[in-house]
């Protein structure tokens, strides 16, 4: 059960009287009802005002596509951007609200923006003196993966808010702990963290082994299949490539026209990688709501699918930097012009360090690259353990 499902077991007796404001999105659901219409009809607390994060509350906005305050057309409730003007509420959003609580569904990755969202509202809700509440959620991708390099201090960012690596491994819960333990952000000594706990989770149990529904946080994990290959496919993001928007496989797959994409399959398989296949693919990109001129839109691409055989023994931050690295090989033989890495600077957000890039760009491995992360990630490891609540 989620932290919200068990909260409302109870019938948010906690807070019985509390004029409350929700930070939810469209995956915010307690049995399948929206979190936002669950506590409008609660006769425990009086739900005054909700927050939206990247991609709305109940519609789904792209990518970066701002966000508008409004209405909520089902409770006629004010909605407050927190992916518009301002990226956390303002003293006026927070006036008449006694606690904030927060129910998104986050999908384990540093740069997806949700527990970005989480961290500024906890600095609103301390600067206004009112608790906040994370209502727990699944890691999708277990609680023991921990992989990627550490955000450095000069790529602080909306999609690298932390000093973590790429993956984790903690609840929303655990990492709102650590946020305000270690001082990650200024002005959180007082403020009043509760974290309304999940029941009947462990840290082995991923998405597909909870019982629960998926519920699409954002257009671009329409499966928990694609929430498992996101952390490999994003950095595509950073690159002239597919990376499978509007297709089936958005996050799933990547490819481009000049692709020899039966070299790179071949490239990848034989590194053996762990718990990963890559197969050979052609896929079309078509332009829908959830993806507006998508790269190659209509054209037949020739690409590579990342395939999860073995997710006890994938390391996805690992294998989207040994994918990046054999398409630049692979560029370099079927086209020296073809440009790859065309926004270096997000690539360097979205790894958490410049050295990837660089090292990529100058010719160092794949593996090497990954290596070099050991150190730091078995002394985070021994940090976030005092956080770990499961």
């Amino acid at each position: 059960m989620t932290g919200a499902a068990v909260l409302s077991l109870k019938g948010f007796s906690d807070f019985f009287g509390q004029r409350v404001g929700l930070i939810a999105s469209r995956a915010s659901v307690v049995d399948g009802e929206s979190t936002i219409d669950v506590l409008a009809a609660s006769d425990e607390v009086d739900l005054v005002a909700v927050f939206a994060p990247e991609h709305g509350i109940r519609a789904e906005a792209g990518a970066g596509e701002l966000i508008d305050d409004g209405v909520d057309e089902v409770t006629g409730l004010p909605v407050f951007s927190l992916y518009g003007s301002t990226r956390q509420p303002t003293p006026e959003m927070l006036s008449g609200v006694d606690v904030v609580m927060f129910d998104l569904q986050d999908v384990g990755a540093r740069f997806y923006t949700y527990t970005a969202t989480m961290g500024l509202a906890m600095q609103s809700a301390a600067a206004a003196g009112i608790p906040f509440v994370v209502l727990d959620r699944p890691n999708p991708l277990g609680g023991e993966l921990v992989d990627g390099d550490l955000r450095d201090p000069d790529q602080d960012s909306f999609v690298s808010q932390y000093p973590i690596p790429a993956l984790h491994g903690m609840t929303a819960g655990e990492l709102a702990t650590a946020i305000k333990g270690e001082g990650w952000l200024d002005g959180l000594e007082t403020l009043d963290l509760r974290v309304v706990d999940l029941d009947g989770w462990d840290r082995s149990t991923r998405w597909d082994d909870t019982g629960l529904t998926w519920v699409p946080p954002s257009p671009g994990l329409p499966t928990s299949t694609a929430a498992a290959t996101y952390p490999a496919l994003v950095l595509f993001e950073a690159t002239t490539l597919s990376f499978g928007r509007g297709t089936d496989h958005p996050f799933g797959q990547v490819g481009a026209p000049w692709l020899d994409a039966e070299a790179v399959a071949v490239d990848l398989n034989g590194r053996s990688l762990p718990g990963v296949q890559f197969e050979v693919v052609t896929f079309t990109p078509v332009a829908s709501a959830a993806a507006t001129e998508p790269q190659f839109e209509g054209q037949d691409v020739p690409g590579v699918r990342v395939v999860i055989t073995d997710p006890a023994r994938a390391k996805p931050s690992a294998i989207g930097v040994h994918l990046l690295e054999a398409i630049m090989t692979n560029a370099a033989a079927v086209d020296p012009t073809v440009e790859v890495i065309d926004r270096g600077d997000f690539l360097d957000l979205l790894t958490g360090s410049a050295e990837v890039r660089q090292g990529l760009e100058s010719g160092r491995s794949a593996a090497s690259i990954v290596e070099s992360w050991t150190t730091e990630l078995e002394t985070f490891v021994a940090l976030r353990a005092k956080y770990l609540r499961y």
